[in-house]
């Protein structure tokens, strides 16, 4: 692993309707101002082998620009987007995950999916949680070494999502796997003990926090 520097400014790309031009006009807005954007992000951020890299901040922060310009400045072979994951309808999750039925089940086993009934589940069936965890195995399984997460959690209900973190935390520990992560939710911290905070601020003045 190492630095990422990310700098990055979005437009606005709107077609300028008639309902547009109306609400413009309404906040006093014009073509020029419309068109000078927002910058969003400005950050450099360092991150090492094994170790969680969490973003948190407000809806409107600039989180989501900031995790996905990470992934593109990633090898393409090195990387995993989590929420990509296909969850198979047909074959079971011993089928789904690569290697022999032993280091299949102790990937399985890491991600908390070591019983008998989930290892002989599909993953379309399983619970929200159980499919994050499915997810969470494919990655080990697979031959990316940093795991990006948008929205990490925030569909699960908090005792879930604070489950996940923790299994997140060991197995970031343990296999050398790098985790970056992006959520508005902060009551993680304790769970996922991230070695990098990157708290986004709406309008700028994002601080990097390094717990090492």
């Amino acid at each position: 692993m190492g630095l990422y520097s990310v700098r990055r400014t979005v437009y606005p790309g709107v077609r300028l309707t008639r309902r547009v031009r109306a609400v413009m006009g309404m906040f006093g807005l014009d073509m020029d101002r419309l068109r000078r954007g927002q910058h969003v992000c400005d950050c450099e951020v360092r991150v090492g082998s094994g170790e969680i890299c969490y973003i948190t901040g407000p809806s409107g922060s600039g989180k989501s620009v900031l995790i996905r310009e990470m992934y593109e400045k990633t090898a393409a072979e090195e990387r995993l987007w989590l929420d990509e994951v296909e969850l198979d309808r047909r074959r079971s999750l011993i089928d789904c995950i690569e290697g022999d039925v032993c280091s299949a089940l102790r990937m399985l086993c890491q991600a908390g999916l070591g019983d008998a009934f989930a290892a002989l589940s599909r993953p379309a069936e399983l619970s929200e949680g159980q499919k994050y965890r499915y997810r969470l195995a494919r990655a080990l399984a697979g031959g990316a070494r940093v795991v990006f997460a948008d929205e990490f959690c925030s569909n699960l209900d908090r005792i879930t999502a604070a489950v996940i973190a923790h299994r997140v935390a060991c197995i970031a520990r343990q296999s050398g796997r790098t985790f970056v992560l992006a959520s508005s939710h902060d009551d993680l911290l304790c769970d996922l003990r991230p070695d990098v905070i990157v708290a986004k601020r709406l309008g700028g003045g994002d601080e990097v926090i390094y717990k090492r």
